[in-house]
């Protein structure tokens, strides 16, 4: 007996230890390519070793790990669903013996954890330590803005907790809910998650459905579009004519004082829309056949499927809670994993949950960075402050971290939560999941007719002899500087 428990226990050491390698490496690939994504957009510094240089690189640091760990939450559920259909179609193999359920459910609760302490810690901390300078009358120094930030801090959490206890005072106000009050642990974060994951799942409810309509220009703008009845040749021609007059002109203001500053400025933005467009003509010109007429009529194709089979699932999953209870979801506690296939289709359906999944999360960043309330935390290329990047993280975080809730909220997949992403509050209240999942439908089918039916209505102004009067409304006229049919520029 006494060998049989030393076997046991070693054979619990052994699979820890290999869990704890696994996903130390997966996070090590996530923190590799999270870095390299952050560097790409961020503003180059000098190479000058001060103050500033080292409290850059540490809040750089502190990006790159909550980056990594969005990323984590995004292939979450993916993994957890090929995972559980590989050990399904491969239950007695040796090569697979390293994913099991419990690898499965402590990547949920790495994950997990990590989010909350990212969200409510290390975020936070990057910010004002990045903005911090020293208490007044203090030495100057790393120090001094360290011991600024953790009072920062210090007052956010008391603030945070302020508003927690007097919302959940005012919510629920029986005997049980007051004396949960004071437990910290028990009740404070996890009801404060909760709900940060209800904001994340409104924030996806709102950027999901513009992104869904919004990707077919984005790859519209990425790849060629067919040439029908267009004339290439002499719209770079034309092109080519008002680069040289634009050219003419700034050389001539660059000769009178009066005429410099903010005209030369202005003229110079009209020459780098000029010569954008020129390189996309160039670019259409020089493109294959294949490229032109075949790559982007499937692509749009493939878009316009996988969104119309979102929709279909949030329909049919409407209809599922409506009649039948279990479609709510739900958190689960159950370790073992492949078991029991959660695709009637069996992996072609599960491949097509994972793909569905990476689509709206994709979507949902595209949407984010397409509202003009979050436009300023479009990052650019070499040229994105440190203040920017914490901003774009902790949004990136929040949505990859709702993700999950919000692929078994709408029904894409039937997978159950696993670890603290089913304990939320909110998942419980069939009228907060109905509703999601009706304003999900309702909203991205007006966000796609609005965008099919855009060039009827314009064509319908132009009929009716309102396009002028709208022109001449408007200041600025965001058209004005593309090509019309017959190849010349637009004017007012």
């Amino acid at each position: 007996m006494e060998e049989d428990d030393v076997t046991i226990r070693e054979q619990n050491f052994h699979s820890q230890v290999r869990e704890y390698i696994i996903c130390f490496l997966l996070f090590a690939v996530l923190y590799i390519v999270s870095y390299c994504i952050i560097t790409r957009y961020k503003r180059k510094s000098d190479d000058h070793e001060d103050e500033d240089a080292v409290v850059n690189r540490i809040s750089l640091y502190l990006c790159t790990f909550t980056l990594a760990v969005s990323g984590g939450a995004v292939f979450l559920l993916p993994f957890s669903i090929i995972s559980n259909e590989i050990l399904l179609s491969f239950p007695q193999n040796y090569y697979i013996q390293w994913l099991n359920g419990s690898l499965i459910h402590g990547l949920w609760n790495l994950v997990s954890l990590f989010s909350n302490l990212c969200l409510f810690v290390l975020m936070p901390f990057a910010y004002f330590f990045l903005e911090s300078e020293g208490f007044a009358g203090s030495k100057k120094g790393i120090k001094a803005r360290i011991l600024e930030t953790f009072v920062m801090l210090f007052l956010l959490a008391l603030l945070i907790l302020g508003i927690v206890w007097v919302a959940s005072a005012l919510i629920d106000n029986d005997a049980a809910s007051m004396e949960s009050l004071y437990d910290l642990w028990e009740f404070y974060l996890p009801y404060l998650y909760s709900c940060i994951s209800l904001m994340g799942g409104l924030l996806l409810l709102m950027c999901t459905p513009v992104g869904l309509s919004r990707m077919f220009t984005v790859m519209g703008q990425l790849l060629v579009k067919p040439t029908i009845l267009e004339d290439l040749d002499e719209q770079i021609y034309c092109i080519h004519l008002q680069e040289e007059t634009l050219q003419r002109r700034l050389n001539g203001s660059s000769t009178h004082a009066y005429t410099r500053g903010s005209f030369a400025h202005q003229l110079n933005k009209e020459l780098d829309n000029i010569r954008n467009q020129r390189n996309k003509l160039e670019r259409r010109k020089k493109a294959s056949g294949w490229e032109k007429n075949l790559l982007y009529p499937i692509v749009m194709l493939i878009l316009l499927t996988g969104t119309t089979i979102s929709v279909l699932l949030v329909a049919l999953n409407i209809l599922y809670l409506l009649v039948d209870e279990t479609a709510m979801p739900k958190g689960s506690t159950n370790r073992a994993i492949g078991n029991t296939s959660l695709s009637t289709f069996g992996v072609a359906q599960a491949v097509l949950e994972i793909v569905l999944i990476f689509y709206l999360m994709v979507s949902s960043v595209v949407g984010f960075y397409s509202l003009r309330v979050f436009e300023g935390l479009t990052p650019r290329k070499d040229d994105t402050t440190m203040t920017t990047i914490i901003g774009c993280c902790v949004s990136i975080l929040v949505l990859s971290s709702a993700l999950p809730v919000m692929s078994r909220t709408l029904g894409i997949t039937r997978f159950d939560l696993l670890g603290d992403f089913g304990r939320f509050n909110w998942l419980g209240n069939f009228y907060i999941v109905l509703s999601y999942n009706l304003l999900f439908a309702v909203v991205t089918t007006l966000c796609l007719v609005r965008k099919f039916t855009s060039a009827v209505r314009e064509e319908l102004l132009k009929a009716l002899g309102l396009d002028k009067l709208q022109l001449s409304n408007s200041p600025t006229d965001p058209e004005s500087g593309k090509l019309s049919a017959n190849g010349h520029q637009k004017t007012l």
